[in-house]
């Protein structure tokens, strides 16, 4: 009999482990290798879009970047403009830790980002004090970011609050060539 019991859970282990998420780790042997301090360094140019849960483009928009370090210390500068004639900017000031982890923080982010990077990937969670309609909310952003190849990098974030999937936002960025 219980060996029975045991045999009718297997199906439902199966596909709970098939809905695992996957981990930084998954990609460690993954080229080109991502260094956020070598990538986010000089003028890069990204294009993007918000979806919201049904799939729907909500919002489109570029966002130029400059990114700075010293050492493990870094200086992020967006300057986002939206199809809509609205801008926004957003200074990350970032630190890159041991093993693969990095740290960031921005004016209107809550808290501290977390990071973590392995091959080509970096994870990257952080909550976001959202405004929209005159009112702040505070977003979670779960983002993955991939490593093309030494000038493009595509990004896909997450957006939820309360466990709630609110949308995604999908990103390339484009290293602009040394002059």
């Amino acid at each position: 009999m219980k060996r029975r019991a045991l045999l009718s859970l297997m199906p439902a282990a199966t596909l709970l482990a098939g809905c695992a998420s996957p981990e930084v780790s998954d990609y460690a042997a993954e080229q080109p290798r991502l260094d956020l301090r070598q990538y986010f360094n000089g003028p890069l140019t990204g294009y993007g879009v918000f979806t919201d849960r049904g799939g729907a483009v909500k919002a489109r928009f570029v966002v130029d970047l400059v990114g700075r370090w010293q050492g493990d210390e870094g200086v992020l500068e967006e300057d986002f403009r939206y199809s809509d004639g609205r801008t926004e900017r957003r200074v990350w000031r970032l630190k890159r830790l041991a093993d693969g982890r990095y740290s960031g923080r921005a004016d209107d982010v809550l808290g501290e980002a977390a990071g973590a990077s392995a091959g080509n990937a970096l994870r990257w969670a952080y909550t976001l004090k959202l405004p929209v309609d005159g009112k702040v909310y505070e977003v979670q952003f779960d983002d993955w970011m991939y490593l093309i190849d030494t000038q493009v990098m595509l990004n896909k974030a997450a957006m939820s609050k309360f466990g709630i999937g609110l949308g995604e936002v999908t990103l390339a960025f484009v290293k602009k060539p040394a002059p």
